[in-house]
């Protein structure tokens, strides 16, 4: 949830209120309690960031204000490794606890190295303010663990200029090219393998520890919880999935499904009420069905039922959340 938060604090600082926000992105206050997201929910939140900010160097400025601390898991590591190099091979091997969204690969060459992200969207597109933030949360961090001096030898984006050259220029302090054949920043070697001021090995152990259980973890939560979001959305095709219905098709009795849930943090009724919230707004937003008709194809018995619903998600009506849609960046 680090990005979450980092989008909610960036549009705060623009006077943008967390509530607003949320709602423009179609996500109850209650759901920041969770611990992950859905890379497309977090997707929706930074293209309505995008809208209520109207900043077309938002994702910059997110981006150079993300600190490591909030990286649970992960932070430790980064903060404490010995050089710069290692703290980005960390990024590379616990990058699921960070985001679903990507993954980093570090191509060494002689003098350089090239550290580029590979942006992995769910099935909405990535906003590319999205993309712009990760760059920038790169440099930004690795000014603060090697100094502010530290600069990219270049920063390149696979996407086209958003917003003025200077905000580019004031983040990354090199030069910056666009509609490239892959996103990333050139660091020298010197810079990557230099030793940190903050090094700490024992330190490093401990979080490489902890970081590693909570991956172990995390992929076992992660799989149930995608393999029923699944089942679940292509079941909505045809009745409102059910309990009974799910461990038959995982192959489980209820009792064991009901106990992976638990061990696992995981609620039946919560991850069905966000798959439904997600295919209606999508429904809603992407389609020209009649706004009854989808609610009735999601299982709702009554206009009246799915209208409050929607509310609840979004908070506004579905006529009102089919005007304000647009393409959003």
């Amino acid at each position: 949830m680090a990005w979450v938060e980092t989008v909610l604090t960036a549009a705060e600082r623009q006077g943008v209120a967390r509530v607003q926000l949320l709602a423009q992105a179609g996500m109850a206050a209650a759901e920041l309690a969770q611990e992950r997201w859905p890379i497309d929910h977090i997707t929706r939140l930074w293209r309505a960031a995008v809208q209520c900010t109207q900043d077309a160097g938002f994702g910059l400025k997110a981006g150079a204000a993300v600190e490591p601390a909030r990286f649970a898991g992960v932070g430790g590591i980064l903060q404490a490794a010995p050089t710069l190099r290692e703290a980005l091979a960390a990024v590379q091997k616990y990058q699921r606890l960070i985001s679903d969204g990507g993954r980093f690969q570090l191509l060494a060459g002689d003098a350089a190295t090239w550290v580029i992200y590979h942006p992995r969207q769910g099935q909405l597109a990535f906003s590319r303010h999205q993309l712009e933030a990760v760059l920038a949360a790169v440099v930004a961090f690795a000014r603060r663990v090697a100094g502010p001096a530290l600069r990219p030898q270049r920063v390149q984006l696979s996407q086209a200029q958003i917003g003025p050259l200077a905000g580019y220029r004031a983040v990354f302090a090199c030069p910056v090219a666009f509609e490239q054949a892959f996103s990333g920043l050139l660091l020298a070697n010197a810079q990557l393998d230099a030793p940190l001021p903050q090094a700490n090995v024992r330190r490093v152990r401990e979080h490489h520890r902890h970081a590693a259980r909570q991956l172990a973890g995390l992929g076992q939560g992660a799989a149930l919880a995608q393999e029923l979001r699944a089942w679940m959305a292509s079941e909505l095709a045809q009745r409102v999935p059910a309990r009974a219905a799910a461990a038959q098709a995982l192959g489980l009795s209820e009792r064991t499904l009901a106990r992976r849930m638990q061990a696992q943090q995981l609620s039946f009724s919560g991850l069905l009420d966000g798959v439904r919230r997600d295919a209606a707004l999508h429904a809603v937003a992407h389609t020209p069905q009649a706004l009854a008709d989808i609610g009735q194809r999601l299982g709702f018995a009554e206009p009246s039922v799915f209208w409050r619903a929607f509310r609840r998600w979004t908070g506004c009506t579905p006529a009102q959340w089919r005007a304000c849609q647009g393409r959003l960046d």
